[in-house]
Formats: C-alpha cells, sequence, structure tokens
C-alpha cells in the first residue's frame, strides 16, 4: 500500500466534519470531473452526487438539483474543492431531515445553513474586536487605530501590515515575539509587510496553531476568514493557557489518583475545562453532563448551576427559574459580569450555541473563579508529577514541530498522545513517504494493547531502517511512556529530517550526505566571508550565549535584516536574553520556522543550536537554489561564477560539498558530541531521501512578497489540491 496522504481543508470546522477516508474519497470524485472537463461547475454536482450510497436511497438527480440551486442559481459557477464538501454537506443534511434520522445530526449541527461561499460569523468577528480593544487599546503603535468599530472591516484593514496580528500573538503567549523586529513604520514598503507577516505566521506555530493553506499574500490581501481563522486560534491559546497542571496545580482536585493525573496530563484543554465544568456542576446537583460547548449549554441551566457554585454571593434563584432560555441567557451574563468575565458573547450566542464563543466564556469563568481548593498536599503531588524544565521544554519543541507538519492528528501532549503510536506513523510517512505499511496499523482508538504495541513496533522498525540509534530500545517502551526515549527518538526524527532537507536543496552535489559538521563549517564559512570576526567550535561552545554569532551568521545570508543598534554584547545575562529573544524573532521574520526558546540560546542547548543553525543553512540554500535557476549569482563564497547553467550549479555546490571533513576527527565536531550525549542515541543518518514538497515546513520558507510561505494557517479557504 502506499503511503498514507492525508488531505487537509483550511477550514478546521469543515475538516473536522469528515474522516480521512470520506475526504480522500470525496477528493478522488472532485478531481474526476476536473479531469474529465477542465473545471467542476454547480452543475456537475447533480448527477455524481446521487451515485452516492449517502443520497442514492434518499435523494434524485432533480431533488439535488433543486437543493444546490437554493445556494447557488447559476449551475455554471465554478466552485473549488471547499465548496464542494460544503455541498455535500448540505445534502447530507437535507437527506438526514427527509429520513427522520439523527445518525448524523449532532456532527453536521449547522450543515443545513452552509453555503458554497465561506462565512463570517458577524458575533465571533464582534468579539474578537472587542478582545483586541481590551488588550491592545494602550499599546503605543497600535492606540491611534484603537478602538475598532465591529460594524466595519477596520479589523481587515489594521491586519494588512502584520503588526497588529505580532501584537496579539505577544498577547496571548508574552515574549513570543522580540517587538523590536516588528517593522512598525506608518506607511510599510511591501517587503517590510511580508518580513511582518511572515513573522507572525512563524510565531503562530511556534505557540501551537495550526498552520495550512496560507501564504503571506493572504494576509496582506486580509482574507476575513483566514484572518479570523487565525484570530480565533492565537485568542483560544490566551484563554486556555492555564489550563493545565503546571500552571494551575490545583487542577490535581478533579482527578483520585496518580492514573487520572497521567490521563489529565494528556488532555487538551478544551477537555480540562468541560473537566472543571462538569467537576463543579456536579457537586452543585447538576444531574446531566455537559460533552461540548454548543448544544449542551444552549438552554444556560448548566451556566446557573456553575455560577450558582463558584458565586454564590451573586447567586438567585430566578436564573434557573426563567421560562425563555434568552432571559435566562441574560442573567448568566449579568451574573458573571459581576466577576469581572468580559463579554465574549451574546444571549443570542448562547441559545444559538456557538462553540467558540461558549468556549472562551467558560475559560474567562475559570481565570476569574475557578473554585478549586488550596490544599497543599494535593498540589505538591501535582508538581511532582509536571516534567524538569528540560524535559518540558523539549516536549514543547517536539510538540509544536510535529503539528506544524500538517499531521491529521494534534498532539497535546507528546509523552500521552504518541503512547499508541499513530502519531509517529504519521510523521515518518510524512518525511519518509511509503515508509509506513497501513495494512499493519491500527487507528485510534486502540482498545486492544497489543495493538498499540504492534503500531510502536513498526515505529521502532522504520526508525532503524532509517539508521536511527535505537539499540536495546522496543516498541513497548514507547506504549509505556519511556519519556527518555520518546525524547530521542524524537530527536533523531527531527534531525534526519533536517538533514534531509538541506541534502534534497543541493542537488548539485551528486546525493552526498549532510553531516552536523557540514552545518557546523558552512556557519563559519559565512559568517568569515561576510567579514566577521566570530567562529563556533562546536554546537556545544559556551561562546555562543551571547547571541553575537548568530546574528553575525543572520546578517550574513541577509545583510538588512539585523538592526545592529538593537544588538548588545551579551556580556551579563540581561543582555544574552535581549539578544537571544531577537535572534529567534528575526531568523522567523526572515522565514525560518523554528521553536527553540531564548533559554536554548543562552544555556547552549546543542540540540537547540544544531536546529537553529541547520534553520538559516536551509533558508539560506532555499534562496540560491531559487536564484540559481533563474541564471542569477547569489554566492560570494565561492569562485567567480559564468554565465553558464552549469558554473551558476558549481556555485552552490560549492557552499558545502568542497568541504573535506572527518567527522569524527575532534571533540569539536557535532556528530561526535551529540554521540556522547547519552539522551540524544543517535547515530550518522544515512535514511532514503524525504521529498522536500510534502509540507514538512520545518525550517524555513521563501519569504518573496508574491510567493507563498510555507506557513500555512488552518481557516482558510484555498483548495488544498
Amino acid at each position: 500500500m502506499a503511503g498514507f496522504v492525508g488531505v487537509l481543508v483550511s477550514d478546521p470546522w469543515l475538516q473536522g466534519q469528515f474522516t480521512q477516508v470520506e475526504l480522500r474519497t470525496l477528493k478522488s470524485r472532485y478531481i474526476s470531473i476536473k479531469n474529465e472537463s477542465g473545471r467542476v461547475t454547480v452543475g456537475d454536482l447533480p448527477p455524481m452526487f446521487a451515485k452516492l450510497k449517502a443520497f442514492s436511497e434518499m435523494l434524485n438527480v432533480d431533488e439535488i438539483r433543486v437543493i444546490l440551486g437554493e445556494s447557488c442559481t447559476n449551475m455554471e459557477e465554478e466552485i473549488d474543492f471547499e465548496s464542494f464538501l460544503r455541498a455535500f454537506l448540505n445534502l447530507q443534511a437535507r437527506a438526514t431531515a427527509k429520513s427522520g434520522s439523527s445518525k448524523h445530526a449532532s456532527s453536521f449541527l449547522k450543515a443545513a445553513t452552509t453555503t458554497f461561499q465561506h462565512t463570517i460569523n458577524v458575533s465571533e468577528k464582534s468579539s474578537y474586536v472587542a478582545h483586541i480593544n481590551s488588550y491592545l487599546g494602550e499599546d503605543p503603535f497600535l492606540k491611534k487605530y484603537l478602538p475598532m468599530d465591529p460594524g466595519t472591516n477596520a479589523l481587515f484593514d489594521l491586519a494588512k501590515d502584520g503588526v497588529l496580528l505580532c501584537k496579539l500573538i505577544n498577547v496571548a503567549v508574552p515574549g513570543t515575539i522580540d517587538e523590536r523586529a516588528i517593522n512598525t513604520k506608518s506607511v510599510l514598503n511591501p517587503w517590510e509587510r511580508n518580513e511582518n507577516h511572515t513573522l507572525c505566521l512563524n510565531s503562530a506555530k511556534a505557540i501551537g496553531c495550526t498552520v495550512v493553506n496560507i501564504g503571506t499574500q493572504d494576509l496582506v490581501e486580509a482574507r476575513p476568514h483566514l484572518v479570523l481563522g487565525l484570530i480565533s486560534q492565537i485568542i483560544k491559546i490566551q484563554l486556555l493557557a492555564d489550563l493545565n497542571l503546571k500552571k494551575t496545580p490545583q487542577l490535581v482536585e478533579l482527578v483520585d489518583d496518580s492514573q487520572d493525573v497521567e490521563e489529565l496530563l494528556g488532555l487538551p484543554p478544551e477537555k480540562v475545562l468541560l473537566k472543571w465544568m462538569n467537576f463543579h456542576l456536579k457537586k452543585a446537583g447538576y444531574d446531566k453532563q455537559v460533552t461540548n460547548f454548543s448544544s449542551d449549554v444552549k438552554d444556560g441551566e448548566a451556566y446557573a448551576y456553575l455560577l450558582n457554585a463558584l458565586a454564590p454571593e451573586h447567586a438567585s434563584p430566578s436564573t434557573l427559574d426563567a421560562k425563555d432560555p434568552k432571559e435566562r441567557a441574560n442573567m448568566v451574563l449579568e451574573q458573571a459580569e459581576k466577576l469581572d468575565c468580559k463579554r465574549y458573547l451574546t444571549p443570542s450566542d448562547i441559545v444559538e450555541g456557538s462553540p467558540n464563543l461558549n468556549l472562551a466564556f467558560v475559560a474567562q469563568i475559570f481565570q476569574h473563579r475557578n473554585g478549586l481548593s488550596t490544599d497543599t498536599k494535593k498540589i505538591s503531588f501535582a508538581e511532582m508529577m509536571t516534567d524538569d524544565t528540560q524535559t518540558s521544554r523539549e516536549e514543547r519543541c517536539f510538540r509544536l514541530w510535529i503539528n506544524s507538519l500538517g499531521t491529521a492528528t494534534y498532539v497535546n501532549n507528546v509523552f500521552e498522545d504518541l503512547r499508541n503510536g499513530w502519531v509517529l506513523l504519521e510523521v515518518l510517512d510524512k518525511i519518509s513517504p511509503g515508509s509506513v505499511n497501513w495494512k499493519h496499523a491500527s487507528k485510534p482508538p486502540i482498545k486492544m494493547p497489543f495493538r498499540k504495541v504492534e503500531n510502536c513496533n513498526q515505529v521502532i522498525k522504520i526508525g532503524k531502517q532509517l539508521n536511527f540509534s535505537l539499540v536495546n530500545v522496543a516498541g513497548n517502551d514507547i506504549v509505556q511512556g519511556n519519556k527518555k526515549l520518546i525524547l530521542a527518538y524524537l530527536w533523531q526524527l527531527m534531525r534526519f529530517t533536517m538533514l534531509q532537507l538541506l541534502k534534497n536543496l543541493r542537488y548539485h552535489a551528486q546525493g552526498k550526505e549532510i553531516t552536523d559538521a557540514d552545518i557546523l563549517n558552512w556557519a563559519n564559512r559565512k559568517v568569515k566571508k561576510a567579514g566577521r570576526s566570530s567562529q563556533m567550535e562546536s554546537f556545544k561552545d559556551k561562546n555562543l550565549s551571547t547571541g553575537i554569532f548568530f546574528l553575525e551568521l543572520l546578517s550574513s545570508v541577509e545583510p538588512r535584516v539585523v538592526n545592529w543598534s538593537l544588538v548588545t554584547k551579551g556580556e551579563t545575562d540581561e543582555d544574552k536574553k535581549l539578544n537571544a529573544t531577537y535572534i529567534i524573532s528575526v531568523a522567523r521574520k526572515l522565514g525560518c520556522s523554528i521553536f527553540l526558546l531564548p533559554e536554548d540560546i543562552i544555556e547552549v542547548n546543542q540540540k537547540m543550536i544544531l536546529t537553529l543553525t541547520a534553520s538559516i543553512m536551509y533558508w539560506s540554500l532555499q534562496q540560491q537554489a531559487g536564484d540559481s535557476e533563474t541564471g542569477e549569482s547569489t554566492d560570494l563564497d565561492a569562485s567567480p561564477v559564468g554565465s553558464a547553467n552549469g558554473e551558476n550549479d558549481k556555485v552552490l555546490a560549492s557552499e558545502i560539498s568542497d568541504l573535506s571533513i572527518n567527522d569524527a576527527a575532534s571533540d569539536g565536531t557535532p556528530s561526535q558530541q551529540l554521540g556522547k550525549d547519552e539522551s540524544s542515541q543517535e547515530v550518522e543518518n544515512t535514511g532514503p531521501s524525504s521529498n522536500s514538497e510534502n509540507g514538512i515546513t520545518i525550517e524555513g520558507s521563501p519569504s518573496t512578497e508574491n510567493e507563498k510561505a510555507s506557513t500555512h494557517v488552518e481557516g482558510g479557504g484555498r483548495d488544498t489540491e
């Protein structure tokens, strides 16, 4: 069986309505029509849909044509794949209603009102505008544009230069972007605007936003559904930031024993919020279970019980006595305002079951009054269950990296979500297409333990085929959640991906494998040729903590990207922190997709230092590869370039292939040092080359005005063919 390729849909809600099997089936139908006639129109759909089992017994061709005509009167109108999916959902809802079946009722709650066009939820837009007005109203740069009127397009106009989105990311996760790296002139040129959006997209990935199918140009044009999709994710991350044991150890009160604590650690924030809500509702005597932020809270009863339990001083029996759901919803919001909860939604939003706004509302209540005990014994136990700083940082890095690859499964906790082996198989198939035998893989939910072991055994088998160092490591070690081994495997996976991406760019070098030492020597040569004096002896060179070398390296690959007036000498801890923060933002602004923290540079974490250097190298060679294809000379490191294409090829190849390296010659050789690092457990990778266009955006993307950045934002509207 060929390697599994997930079909990605830019609208997250739309993606969630289908399984991958359904998406692949519908995609093949869509492409079949397109291949036959060159395009897909509304008029092409009725005969095709009528043949599908889902509709064949309930709707005939004429009925389907009438239903589609309600949303689109022009049968010759061309539609993209997402519009095709929306038409399918519309028909499915109508077929379900006609049959009286409730099988798909909850799954397609709003399907009946779905149209071919991307719609903007006015209530959500108003809430996001209010949120931005509240949190960024006093920002030195933005305050002249705020407050915005939610009834206008001011939000989209302000988003066009990228400053608003960058600053909103910093509100969600403070310190993510060094604001000195944001271009904040009153009028930005296209290059500066593009830099801001590149910085925004790479930083959004670095805080956990799911990023698919959008480039910098989409943000420059401020396409409404894409901008709102990104803003929604950023605000959600902000509101759910405290819903974990590390930030709120009191959450341990929600569980009874250590096994339940492990389960709690693996839950996504939304599930933790539901668990917290049901914990208080049960104590308050509410006999229903809330399983979502939509249909289960529409009548307002759950909110009334929750607020009465958390804030009895503001409780009113009239809230529960109210017969009209809208009246009760209004009383609930008035009660919440007494706790200083911002109005993220209206009574209508509660009654209509708006999932995003209801989630935001409950998160606000949690932030202001979580009602959990301060039992010191339980809190101490919770703190013991959380990881040490280094392990936590590595888990964060690998989690964000995996989520950036565009795999079908979103990872909330590496140590819990990877234990069944499925996510690792998805990642392996991304970076080494065709390596996974999906016939021998079991998809979650997996009830039989031996199926998990089978998945993980295949993960280990593929790792060995890729020459990972996995001595005495078995699939059961992953199933058991051995953190050290999981981190070691993920590091080798990430490193393999980086080296393969670099190798793929060096198509002139006759297949020579890239080594850690190649990366080290490339960086030193680049800095030296730029007339700078800094050199890096190894990826654990303590002198790197000042940050000067990386700033000189960034400046050597793009002279205009570093503002040297902002750079410190890096002599004090504070100066080092300033430089490290600036390095990460400048690299992302350039187009590098990186997931390290300033502390990784200050403490010279050799793994993260290697990923940073490789990402800069990848971006640099990527630009040169593009320029060499157009016959332009871009490399000053090589001998003078002639006009012939063969000479241009030599330019790029000379970047690395002329180096003569003894990989085990000295302690300064990175591959030897990493071999000494017990936790890395890795050897030189010489596995098969992976296609760099598989959506693997580990280390950077083009950042020209008219090219798409390889970072993409979930919530978009471009077809993913």
